[in-house]
């Protein structure tokens, strides 16, 4: 007690006095004076954190525009569902070491759609400290609701991430006037790539929209999953576009002007995918590679990615329902795919192996 007596009296001897207003003498007599708060006092602190403007904007939507291959990052997780981040940073050196410029945190391949808020922003920020150096970091901070579009955003910009990607409003969707007021709402605040996948939001964002956005300096540009043709479209106004479909990508780069992919397959093969981006056309390779993406594929994303992982032995065979492995037989297929295409071009150094259904772990709750 005699210490926490001392402590307090401490206290209030240090504590600053406000500053008191000047009264007149005749004071206490005008009783109809509207009274005033007292001014409090100001400290300078020279060592509290920047303000959100000062790091806002650190990359430039050029410096985004000009990445070829971004790989949209698996989470990996423990048997108990939380994120298994030792497994999580072997992917994306292995990113790094194998060229891939830049990795979409909690996108739809790295199940953001399964993340609280706080787990999101964690993994963003904890990409950004351990590799903001040497790839750029672009969250995956989009919703259909705009309210935490916007607050993940700002979130996500001030853990570090260099870029935000922005999904359309899904399941309740919205106008074409809502759209555009959408991402209006979040544009302002960095570098954004917006993501037009109708096959998930259930609505297509038409380049009416995107040509009325375009006219932010920070639409860095658009991931579109419509086709190449739309592709074209985009890039022969002179706007960004990345495919977001393995499958067309080779083309889209080579023969529509896309600038590069945003990629699932280079989770697995990312030596190989950025050959076929930076390497000129390659129709030879693409096609080596085809077998694989229609494999991937052949359930919705990411489930077939989770599954080929836990066999390449890189991530463990844990599963966030509602997402569950590929069937005996699939698995089967892919461990012939890899013998075709080459276990030396596969992330990881484990031979890749057939898992047994019994050894999978599902997660409805984490």
């Amino acid at each position: 007690m005699a210490i926490l007596k001392s402590y307090g009296v401490s206290l209030r001897e240090s504590t600053l006095p406000f500053p008191r207003p000047n009264r007149p003498d005749n004071y206490k007599s005008r009783r109809n004076v509207k009274w005033r708060s007292p001014q409090a006092a100001v400290i300078p602190n020279f060592h509290l954190p920047m303000r959100s403007f000062e790091v806002k904007n650190r990359t430039s939507a050029e410096d985004i525009k000009s990445l070829r291959l971004i790989t949209a990052i698996k989470t990996p997780y423990l048997p108990d569902g939380r994120f298994d981040l030792e497994a999580y940073d072997d992917l994306v050196n292995t990113q790094i070491e194998n060229g891939a410029e830049g990795v979409i945190v909690g996108g739809t391949t790295g199940e953001g759609q399964l993340m609280s808020w706080d787990e999101h922003i964690m993994l963003i920020g904890h990409t950004v400290n351990c590799f903001g150096g040497s790839i750029k970091v672009i969250g995956n901070t989009g919703s259909n609701s705009t309210r935490e579009a916007i607050h993940a955003t700002e979130q996500g910009f001030a853990v570090g991430m260099h870029a935000a990607l922005h999904i359309n409003p899904y399941y309740g969707k919205t106008s074409l006037e809502g759209l555009v007021s959408h991402f209006d709402s979040v544009l302002p605040m960095g570098p954004t790539i917006i993501y037009n996948v109708p096959s998930r939001t259930g609505q297509d964002i038409p380049p009416r929209v995107i040509n009325t956005v375009a006219q932010s300096p920070n639409l860095a540009g658009v991931k579109e999953c419509v086709g190449n043709d739309r592709i074209e479209q985009y890039t022969g106004n002179g706007i960004v576009v990345w495919s977001g479909n393995d499958d067309q990508c080779h083309d889209a780069r080579w023969s529509h002007g896309a600038t590069g992919v945003i990629s699932v397959t280079s989770n697995l093969v990312p030596g190989l995918m950025r050959e076929l981006m930076f390497g000129g056309k390659n129709p030879s390779l693409n096609a080596k590679l085809l077998p694989l993406i229609d494999w991937l594929f052949q359930e919705p994303n990411p489930i077939g990615l989770n599954t080929a992982l836990a066999q390449l032995g890189v991530v463990r065979p844990v599963f966030r329902l509602p997402y569950v492995p590929l069937p005996l037989a699939k698995r089967v297929e892919f461990v012939n795919l890899v013998k075709e295409i080459g276990r030396e071009n596969f992330v990881g150094e484990k031979g890749v192996q057939v898992i047994d259904d019994d050894d999978f772990i599902l997660v409805g709750r984490y």
